[in-house]
């Protein structure tokens, strides 16, 4: 039977039941003698098993086969010109203050599926240490085929910027387009299908505590992301024989088994540890009605806790359409430095705080405490908006995964021949309008 999307459950983090096939969820316990249609019963837990009620991750998943049933695991590198590039290796020597950026990264010219297209840009912390976050870019342009994926180190983040993804995983069908967002759990196995043809995107490996959804605090009961939006998948499973691969990312490093059948062969699961998808533009954004530019904070998506209350192991936070009606104000990012690391990217149109250069499927990296804001040509512009009028801010979708710790840019991200060497050249500009 071949696997196919059949529809999704709405809610962040709750529990959900699906089944493909009726009868095959055990009535009143996980783990009965005998399943249904003969499937075996296994769980796979994200957190520890006495975690929080509230913060804990499991699903008992019903099955054809075991996910212990394949062969022996040995190290896999990436093939071509890719070889080597996924990794969580960040180098402990010194890490320049520049401001970085990123022209988008190109698309493969030979053939090249979603894990070989995946290139590590920048992270911090580890999977050993369960902190910290791997920062990632992948451009493809064909299916992966006979072949099945896992990260066993974290969760992932997908932010597609070009092209449809279809992820088929181990609990049912995603379909995500630019401007959605995918949350695969840590272990889930999962292949993808590139229904677009070439194919770019960004993808953010959390390390630590689940992403979930921000407390609002004074915001009160409602707004930014709904968690109704966020749709997890209906059962969809595939029985079926062949000669196929399995790369497992483990502590850091790529590895490669053989397995006789696709994993993909959940016929009914129950849980919270399971993929969603998120749709940006559902996001209800906050806003300033009189004066001064809001903390980026009040764009918060999705949140990584640490261990310190209120500072976070990673942040997803969005700048999308919005209307700034702020009077007597600078209306655009301001000029800072923060204590926090940011690597930003753009998936739409054009970022408020740039004139050029920072194009969609772009990045850029401002480490901690590196002075950033905008370009010369925006400061100029904004500086003499009339502020009595509303300024709407259309077709656009940019992004930034913000960290406690010093992001650390890869050997592969400095060395790339689409970074953007001039980048300090865009605040070049900035004339001195001081007059005792």
């Amino acid at each position: 039977m071949s696997i196919a999307s059949n529809g999704y459950q709405s809610g962040f983090g709750n529990e959900f039941a699906s089944e493909a096939i009726p009868g095959s969820l055990p009535e009143g316990r996980n783990s009965p003698q005998k399943v249904a249609h003969g499937l075996y019963a296994e769980q796979i837990s994200g957190t520890a098993f006495t975690a929080p009620r509230h913060a804990n991750r499991r699903s008992w998943l019903y099955r054809i086969r075991p996910a212990a049933m394949h062969g022996e695991f040995k190290p896999f590198e990436q093939p071509l010109l890719s070889k080597g590039v996924l990794h969580n290796d960040f180098d402990t020597g010194p890490v320049t203050p520049d401001q970085l950026r990123w022209s988008p990264l190109p698309i493969p010219e030979t053939p090249t599926d979603f894990v070989d297209g995946l290139v590590t840009m920048a992270g911090n912390g580890s999977p050993a240490t369960q902190s910290g976050i791997g920062i990632h870019m992948y451009a493809a342009n064909r299916d992966m085929q006979g072949r099945f994926f896992y990260d066993a180190d974290g969760e992932l983040l997908i932010v597609p910027q070009q092209g449809r993804l279809h992820i088929e995983t181990e609990l049912g069908v995603l379909d995500v387009e630019p401007q959605e967002i995918a949350l695969i759990p840590r272990g889930i196995r999962f292949r993808v299908a590139l229904p677009d043809g070439p194919s770019r995107g960004y993808v953010c490996e959390n390390f630590g505590a689940f992403l979930r959804i921000p407390d609002l605090g004074p915001i009160g009961s409602n707004g930014l992301a709904n968690p109704r939006d966020f749709l997890a998948p209906n059962a969809a499973y595939e029985d079926v024989d062949g000669d196929f691969e399995l790369i497992a990312k483990f502590q850091g490093h790529l590895w490669r088994a053989d397995i006789g059948h696709s994993p993909l062969d959940v016929v009914a699961w129950h849980g919270n540890h399971a993929p969603c998808k998120y749709d940006l533009r559902k996001f209800n954004t906050i806003g300033s009605i009189s004066f001064d530019h809001p903390d980026p904070s009040i764009f918060l998506v999705l949140t990584s806790p640490s261990d310190t209350p209120g500072v976070g192991n990673m942040d997803f936070v969005i700048f999308p359409p919005r209307v700034l009606v702020a009077r007597d104000t600078f209306r655009p990012p301001w000029f800072h430095r923060n204590i926090a690391s940011e690597f930003m990217g753009l998936v739409y149109g054009a970022y408020d705080a740039k004139a050029e250069g920072f194009a969609p499927g772009g990045a850029s990296l401002h480490n901690c405490m590196t002075g950033h804001g905008p370009d010369a040509a925006t400061f100029e512009k904004a500086s003499n908006a009339d502020t009595s009028k509303p300024d709407v801010i259309g077709g656009t979708m940019a992004f930034m995964f913000e960290a406690r710790n010093v992001i650390r840019p890869t050997k592969t991200a400095m060395d790339a021949a689409h970074r953007q060497r001039d980048y300090q050249a865009c605040w070049a500009g900035l004339q001195k309008h001081f007059k005792p």
